[in-house]
């Protein structure tokens, strides 16, 4: 636990589980927050399973949960999250639950996390927006503009801990290279997209201390998309 102590939302999705990897490589203690079933408890590894984070009660109980186990905890990785590729026209438009994945369960994790973070020396929180949410293409409104909410809170929230030691931050990715999308792009090659664990090394130096000087950040992380 050198590094101190992460924790990571959609902890057991492919970009949780790199990040959760590499930060156990690198001294961290890691704890895992998901709506998918499943507990863990090791000495440096906290797994917790069936949280849904787009209740505000819920998650709170997960991060008091975290603290409790641990004593502390010094960083949030708010990956959790969904996608949709559908026509504005459609005929269950995907807006409200986009909303509700990507930007309830980041306010939520935040909210809950914001009294341990600010007791930490360096508390960080790093948000995972993505690149398509700066300029939406086609069939990507309901999720760009949940992932252009995830940025909006990632600025507003830096600027109103400007005067504490707590940073926030996001990563923008392009695509992913996880077997979801390998699936649904066969003709694509995966090796223009961001893998797991290189998107994973940039949200854990967000969340080191060498990154106080950032704060508000939205970064680009696309690969050779």
């Amino acid at each position: 636990m050198d590094q101190g102590v992460v924790v990571i939302t959609g902890g057991q999705g492919a970009l949780g589980s790199a990040a959760a990897e590499l930060a156990l490589e690198r001294g961290w203690a890691v704890a895992l927050i998901d709506h998918a079933p499943g507990d863990e408890e090791a000495p440096d590894r906290f797994v917790l399973g069936g949280v849904d984070l787009t209740d505000p009660v819920r998650a709170q109980a997960a991060m008091d949960r975290v603290a409790d186990r641990f004593g502390r905890f010094d960083a949030l990785l708010n990956v959790a999250g969904g996608f949709v590729w559908q026509t504005t026209e459609a005929d269950a438009p995907a807006h409200e639950k986009m909303f509700r994945l990507n930007v309830l369960t980041c306010l939520n994790a935040t909210r809950a996390a914001l009294p341990h973070l600010k007791r930490s020396p360096e508390g960080r929180i790093v948000n995972v927006g993505a690149n398509g949410a700066l300029k939406a293409d086609a069939c990507m409104g309901a999720y760009a503009a949940s992932k252009s909410g995830v940025h909006r809170l990632t600025e507003a929230l830096a600027r109103e801990l400007k005067d504490t030691t707590v940073t926030v931050n996001a990563v923008l990715p392009s695509i992913l290279d996880t077997p979801q999308n390998r699936s649904d792009m066969p003709d694509a090659d995966p090796g223009d997209w961001v893998a797991p664990r290189d998107l994973a090394a940039v949200m854990l130096f967000l969340a080191s201390p060498e990154s106080r000087a950032m704060r508000g950040a939205l970064i680009p992380v696309t690969g050779r998309v």
